[in-house]
């Protein structure tokens, strides 16, 4: 059931994090953080997706393993672009939330899931 509400909000966060990278790459012409977002914020639910057919529970882990490590990165370029004011913190406080609410759900799979290994 997590599995499913964390495959669902990533997929609604990768839409925010594609309208977030056209904004900087077409508005601000920002091309370097705007690239490594787009790859580690869509990354996310990439990874949940493959998750669905691991091949054991082991490379469940290891999937959702790599979609906390991507969160954990994206979070990172979120707090790079809100503190080097390229982006006001009004317009990027809610997509900062949105990545901490993701980070706290993968790592409760990713602990739950060990759980009995």
């Amino acid at each position: 059931m997590k599995e499913s509400i964390a495959g669902e909000k990533a997929y609604k966060f990768a839409l925010r994090i594609i309208k977030l990278y056209r904004y900087l790459a077409g508005k601000k012409r920002e091309f370097v953080i705007s690239k490594q977002i787009l790859r580690s914020g869509t990354s996310i639910g990439a990874n949940i997706e493959e998750a669905r057919f691991a091949q054991s529970k082991k490379d469940f882990i290891s999937k959702f393993s790599i979609s906390l490590k991507e969160a954990a990165e994206t979070l990172y370029w979120l707090k790079l672009l809100r503190d080097s004011n390229e982006v006001e913190e009004k317009y990027i406080r809610d997509i900062i939330s949105e990545c901490n609410e993701i980070i706290r759900l993968l790592s409760s799979i990713v602990k739950t899931s060990k759980e009995g290994i």
